[in-house]
């Protein structure tokens, strides 16, 4: 065999052995960052929340029966806020709305909500 079809078939060795390789996950197929997630907690937030609740590290609730997302951590742990979330959270005040989230939207709402947690006072 000339050097040439050696090469040829040393090359076309290498791609076969590449394609029968797994594909690397894609930052995509992989999930958001905890940033991406912190993001798309505080849209929801924003969006569905902040009427009533204060959802950020110093704002005021307009309603007076809400706790601020940043002190909710000071009541419960936050990821047991998971399961109410999925099958439909009802609370002591009678005019909060039943929300019943996805759990990519769970995540990344419990993920802002751990961001803005405040140290509970002493």
């Amino acid at each position: 065999m000339t050097q040439r079809v050696l090469t040829m078939l040393t090359a076309f060795g290498g791609a076969v052995a590449l394609a029968a390789c797994p594909p690397q996950p894609s930052e995509e197929a992989s999930g958001p960052s905890q940033g991406e997630l912190i993001g798309q907690g505080q849209v929801m937030a924003e969006m569905m929340c902040s009427g009533c609740h204060a959802i950020g590290f110093d704002d005021e609730g307009a309603h007076p029966d809400t706790v601020p997302f940043r002190e909710f951590s000071w009541r419960y742990p936050i990821e047991t806020l998971a399961e109410p979330l999925a099958e439909g959270i009802i609370v002591g005040h009678p005019d909060m709305p039943e929300f019943q989230f996805e759990p990519k939207d769970i995540d990344a709402l419990l993920a802002y909500i751990e961001s803005v947690q405040a140290p509970r006072p002493t």
